[in-house]
């Protein structure tokens, strides 16, 4: 707005006066350049961050390098056969073919590197696989598009749903978008203009003209992530996670956007209170996301768009572990649905967690909101309560990682032996929102809780299996026969596994061959023998009894827990029949409590390091770097299943116990809600 009055001021000088001359060249550049335009910025319209992101041509060579790198990286991906066609419960949501999506866009055309991004992405999100995912930061979430009504599903005492303005909307909108407020403010219609916090709570009738779920719908089917219907749907709505610094509030996928394609929404509410029906048009918009600067195109393409350090892998064969964690421990750590963690746990412990292309926010959890009082023991991630009927303790666990593993693992020991000596019966372990992280600590936490059984010893996760593809088997006989990683820092080195019986391979076992043979939705695949984690005896003395029967444990969340998440809670309510509670979700449709279980995910940079150490980078197989600033998820080992031990867990049926109905009193509230599923399921 400024922008615009200083070159109409100084238009009209221009028709008066030789002042004109010396209208200020910069600013005609902005009127130019629209990455000009929003540099600087902190809010702005989408549709000027499009403007920028659209004024990118495509570059045939680039197209062709991005294709050409996911694609060979893909071939370390566990999945994508598998992914081609899901067996039940998952036929009608994971049926992606890459290879011939791929073909599709080499042959396509695209008026803008922003539409071929966006096909990109949208592709790898069909395979519903949160480890899976393409990223590029030139344009995900450099910034962010918000409006200030998140919304939820409420259930009425009637036992309809309804999707609700969130009852806290306002409360979160006021404390965070204080500086942009008065726009929405002024955005509202003649008597409810400034009455923002009026449509807190609100009833959603219509979505842009139709029925709300119309929109969470089409929402489910390019939001990626999970397998099941019903959790991508839950996605749509607001909700909270615990992080490092405390509880924080997610908008979810109406509230926010990654990519800045939407300019505004329009709504028909029924007000709180009110018998009178509202239609609103509320504008998005989009605040910068990254610490990043430029000015101009040219130094936006050169600052985000293009390779940078950390984008590609390494060659680690001189030694240098350092260079691995330059400068940012792999830019994927920004996309991870984690804390941010210490180069040295990142290369101590094996990760299994859940990539996206939202960077994590935090917004606050109300204060009102917010559980008080952890008991002694609790830290960062992983706080623990005590319920006022004084026999229900709760683990509120945001991630399985956190900015110190040690500090994490003590802390889920601390905090339930407080619980317990506090008097503790049954326990709630709440993981909304948790991404996953480190593999061990999943193992640790079923471990402690359930104490040492045959479900828990040797190891309390899944076996898993590698792919074997040729790239894969040469990488290792470099390191088994030509001794290409002496310091042992590779993924692929054998002395970083063991069998499924606990004994470890040896530094010249060649773990890969003979690769076992597998025909997966009519194709030919290869992968290594069932292999284990690594993680006992764990690094600390668990107890020697348990903590709480399997039986006495709920484990809650929104169907929003995912990698390590899924790890745990599949063996907890598998192997040791711990409740599965799912929250808030359409109540038609089966809920599934976890998903995008994998066994340990990675990207294209940690695989180009395996490759570059091992002196395999001019292999034909090999992919080239990033010629752009991108990131290719993956799944790197593949978990077999609890019930059917000869497939992937990945895709077998993991339904809840319950769905339990959200109401305003409940919704995001955590006490609250803790309260509720004591009295439901214990």
């Amino acid at each position: 707005m400024v922008f615009k009055v200083s070159l109409a001021g100084a238009a009209l000088l221009g028709a008066v006066s030789a002042l004109a001359a010396i209208v200020d060249t910069r600013l005609v550049a902005k009127a130019v350049d629209p990455c000009a335009a929003i540099a600087g910025q902190k809010w702005v319209a989408p549709a000027a961050v499009r403007a920028c992101f659209t004024s990118f041509q495509v570059d045939p060579i680039v197209k062709a390098n991005i294709i050409d790198v996911a694609n060979k990286t893909l071939a370390f991906h566990t999945s994508v056969n598998f992914e081609k066609l899901a067996p039940e419960p998952f036929t009608a949501d994971v049926h992606e073919d890459l290879l011939a999506d791929f073909a599709r866009i080499s042959r396509q055309s695209y008026n803008s590197e922003l539409d071929l991004h966006i096909d990109m992405s949208r592709t790898l999100k069909r395979l519903n696989d949160g480890h899976c995912v393409y990223i590029n930061m030139c344009f995900d979430s450099v910034f962010l598009s918000f409006v200030p009504t998140p919304l939820v599903l409420l259930t009425d005492a009637k036992g309809v749903q309804n999707v609700h303005i969130a009852p806290e909307a306002f409360t979160v909108a006021s404390a965070e978008f204080a500086d942009e407020l008065g726009v929405w403010q002024n955005a509202l219609p003649g008597n409810l203009k400034g009455k923002l916090s009026s449509l807190s709570g609100a009833k959603v009738l219509k979505i842009n003209g139709e029925d709300p779920f119309v929109a969470v719908d089409a929402n489910a089917l390019i939001t990626g992530s999970f397998q099941g219907f019903g959790t991508r749907q839950n996605s749509f709505f607001a909700t909270y996670n615990l992080g490092s610094t405390g509880f924080t509030y997610s908008m979810g996928n109406f509230g926010q956007m990654s990519l800045p394609l939407a300019d505004s929404v329009t709504l028909t509410i029924q007000r709180t209170g009110s018998n009178k029906l509202d239609t609103i048009t509320l504008p998005y918009r989009s605040r910068i996301a990254v610490s990043t600067t430029w000015t101009d195109t040219a130094s936006f393409r050169q600052n985000l768009c293009v390779a940078q350090p950390g984008t590609n892998g390494v060659d680690l064969s001189g030694g240098d572990i350092t260079k691995r964690d330059e400068p940012s421990a792999s830019l994927m750590g920004a996309f991870q649905q984690q804390p941010k963690i210490s180069p040295a746990d990142r290369q101590r412990h094996a990760l299994n967690v859940l990539l996206d292309t939202s960077r994590q926010q935090d917004i606050a959890l109300p204060p009102v909101l917010t559980p008080a009082n952890p008991v002694a023991g609790s830290a960062g991630v992983a706080q623990s309560f005590m319920l006022d009927d004084k026999k229900t303790g709760v683990l509120a666990l945001g991630s399985f990682s956190d900015t110190s593993f040690d500090g994490l693992e003590q802390a889920m020991l601390s905090g339930l032996q407080s619980l317990k000596a506090a008097g503790a019966k049954q326990l709630i372990v709440d993981v909304t929102g948790n991404g996953g992280g480190f593999i061990c600590l999943a193992h640790w936490l079923h471990r402690i809780i359930v104490g040492p059984k045959s479900t828990t010893n040797l190891q309390a996760g899944l076996d898993t299996m590698a792919r074997a593809g040729p790239l894969a088997q040469l990488i290792v006989q470099r390191i088994t026969q030509d001794n290409a990683d002496p310091l042992n820092l590779l993924n692929f080195n054998p002395l970083n596994w063991q069998f499924p019986n606990g004994t470890h391979f040896t530094a010249d076992h060649d773990w890969l061959q003979p690769p076992v043979q597998r025909v997966i939705n009519g194709r030919q695949d290869a992968f290594s023998p069932r292999m284990a984690d690594q993680c006992q005896p764990f690094d600390m003395d668990p107890p020697s009894e348990a903590l709480f029967a399997g039986k006495d444990v709920a484990i809650i969340s929104n169907g929003r827990c995912a990698s390590s998440c899924s790890l745990f809670s599949v063996t907890m309510a598998k192997e040791e029949g711990a409740k599965m509670v799912v929250v808030g979700g359409k109540k038609d449709v089966v809920q599934q409590y976890c998903g995008t279980v994998g066994g340990q995910s990675t990207d294209f940079s940690d695989m180009d390091t395996e490759i570059k150490t091992t002196g395999l980078k001019n292999n034909s197989l090999a992919p080239p770097d990033f010629m752009t600033n991108s990131v290719q998820g993956i799944t790197w080992r593949l978990g077999f299943g609890v019930v059917d031990p000869t497939q992937p867990e990945e895709w077998q049926n993991r339904p809840a116990d319950v769905n339990l109905p959200l109401t305003a009193d409940i919704v995001n509230n955590p006490i609250a809600l803790w309260k509720q599923v004591a009295k439901t399921v214990f």
